[in-house]
């Protein structure tokens, strides 16, 4: 597939690392990727090829500890949720501004992230956002807002790999309307242990067929990564006409 992508220019106070692929729409997806590997990954960018060649445009940014990453090599854990939600606040205000410079037409905005990156997206939309400590509210954040749509976790991470209680807060709080998309094994919340969790029934949940928590299948199923990121997107188009 031709691959549509040009690198938006920030404003001149904020460094922002990101690319946006396809043509002017009026519906833009904003893309976080997980903890362990950045907008580069080959999850990220079929993700976000295919998705675009489906009328929306996607922009996918890294967060600062993976720009670091980036830059030195050097492998850093994520920085902690309350500097990834600031950036993530910085991202979205930034595209406010591009808005008003005429770079781009979008009306509606739908915040989609892989397993962190989708925690970061829902945790954004929710009302408690303002009382995580060392969370800061930029000024025009509240008028971007107003363009989020909703909101698209690829590969929850439910529970922490030490384990403990499943983190359902930011989906289940989330202000606008949330799609989970969960590989049938994924480790960090499969098939068998969702359904014993509360669950807002308001939440739509979709199933990648035997996917871990990158939606690979194995062999033995019959399924394909291929065809399960294929689904992964159509999903997610569906989604996304739902509600823009």
């Amino acid at each position: 597939m031709k691959k549509l992508e040009n690198r938006l220019t920030p404003a001149p106070e904020i460094d922002i690392e990101s690319i946006l692929l396809g043509k002017p729409s009026k519906t833009l997806v904003v893309f976080a990727h997980g903890a362990g590997a950045n907008m580069h990954s080959d999850f990220m960018e079929q993700v976000a090829n295919d998705l675009a060649q489906t009328g929306v445009q996607v922009l996918r940014f890294n967060f600062l500890y993976m720009q670091a990453n980036m830059q030195d090599g050097k492998r850093r854990p994520p920085d902690r949720a309350p500097k990834l939600l600031n950036y993530y606040q910085q991202v979205l205000v930034d595209i406010e501004h591009q808005i008003k410079q005429g770079n781009l037409i979008t009306e509606n905005i739908i915040l989609m992230g892989k397993s962190m990156g989708g925690r970061m997206s829902a945790i954004i939309t929710t009302p408690e956002l303002s009382d995580i400590a060392k969370v800061e509210i930029h000024p025009e954040f509240d008028q971007v807002k107003k363009r989020i749509k909703a909101v698209m976790c690829l590969g929850y991470p439910f529970v922490p790999l030490k384990g403990g209680e499943p983190r359902l807060s930011p989906i289940n709080d989330a202000s606008v309307p949330v799609m989970v998309l969960q590989g049938e094994r994924d480790k960090f919340g499969g098939k068998t242990e969702i359904p014993l969790w509360p669950l807002s029934d308001a939440i739509k949940l979709g199933w990648i067929i035997d996917g871990d928590h990158s939606f690979k299948p194995r062999k033995s199923s019959g399924a394909t990564l291929e065809a399960n990121l294929q689904d992964c997107v159509e999903q997610c188009k569906q989604f996304i006409d739902l509600h823009v």
